[in-house]
């Protein structure tokens, strides 16, 4: 066996994070040259009940290798009676992170927190039952371990009868839209990036790409993705463009001149202190 592989000790870039079943090991592998900035290993939806002791192991020993990517491991809902067998499995070969499906605000980040040592983060699912949207914006404060936050559109509609989350062209109903925006928006009261939830069909590129632009724009900084073929659209769309990054030098570089300046004119507009910071988030964004 190869030797026990250490897990990332600072934050890690999650632009882009690739579900892979935790029963499929040779997918596992794969996924390692998708291009992802994270893989989620997962022992949820897409395991079924029989072949979750055989998944963990897999998850187990493929932890335990050389690792050149974060990986994160979603676990089975607090309330499953599956977790601790999950925890139990995975938690010794240190994943860098777990993925907590249904939780529900505080008291869910403060339960798996208990559950965990050294360094691993925790990236909840926040949007999957109706008692979950009511705690949105309680996740800060918690814990050091919280890494992001991001939502969901499948398991809700099912919980409250809804017949479905999207409208014939595909974009979410009312009722959708606004969990999106919780989410959003309780992510950046936490102070962690807001992940946005898969597109569904892997093989509409241009609707990806669109999708994925938008939820850039919107204040999203990453996104979850179901297929290999989704990772470079959605690293394409959370990459600053070149003019961007332009600009965002020519912002810092006139502040950086004028320390004690309030309000400046750039190219005929005004900047201030808001244009400096949304410039040096550009920055960093930088591959």
């Amino acid at each position: 066996m190869s030797p026990q592989a250490p897990p990332f000790t600072s934050a890690p870039r999650l632009r882009s994070l690739l579900f892979v079943p935790g029963d499929r090991p040779g997918r596992m592998a794969k996924a390692l040259g998708s291009g992802a900035d994270a893989l989620i290993l997962d022992l949820e939806d897409s395991v079924a009940l029989a072949a979750k002791a055989n998944a963990r192991e897999a998850i187990a020993v493929f932890l335990r290798q050389p690792r050149t990517i974060t990986l994160f491991v979603r676990v089975n809902p607090l309330d499953s009676g599956l977790m601790p067998d999950d925890l139990a499995a995975v938690l010794p070969a240190r994943p860098d992170g777990i993925v907590l499906p249904k939780a529900e605000g505080r008291a869910s980040l403060a339960a798996i927190d208990s559950e965990l040592r050294d360094d691993v983060m925790i990236l909840p699912i926040a949007t999957e039952t109706p008692a979950a949207i009511f705690t949105l914006g309680s996740y800060g404060g918690v814990t050091d371990r919280l890494c992001g936050l991001t939502w969901g559109a499948e398991d809700l509609p099912a919980a409250i009868g809804a017949s479905s989350a999207r409208e014939a062209d595909g974009r979410y109903t009312p009722p959708y839209e606004m969990v999106r925006a919780l989410t959003l928006f309780g992510a950046h009261a936490a102070g962690v990036p807001a992940i946005e939830t898969v597109y569904p069909d892997f093989r509409d590129t241009d609707g990806l790409a669109a999708y994925a632009a938008r939820a850039r724009r919107d204040g999203f900084t990453g996104m979850m993705a179901i297929h290999p073929a989704q990772i470079p659209v959605i690293n394409a769309a959370f990459a600053p463009s070149a003019a961007e990054i332009d600009h965002a030098q020519r912002i810092v570089a006139m502040f950086d001149a004028q320390p004690g300046a309030g309000v400046l004119t750039l190219d005929g507009k005004m900047i201030d202190a808001p244009h400096l910071k949304a410039a040096r988030r550009i920055l960093a964004q930088r591959d």
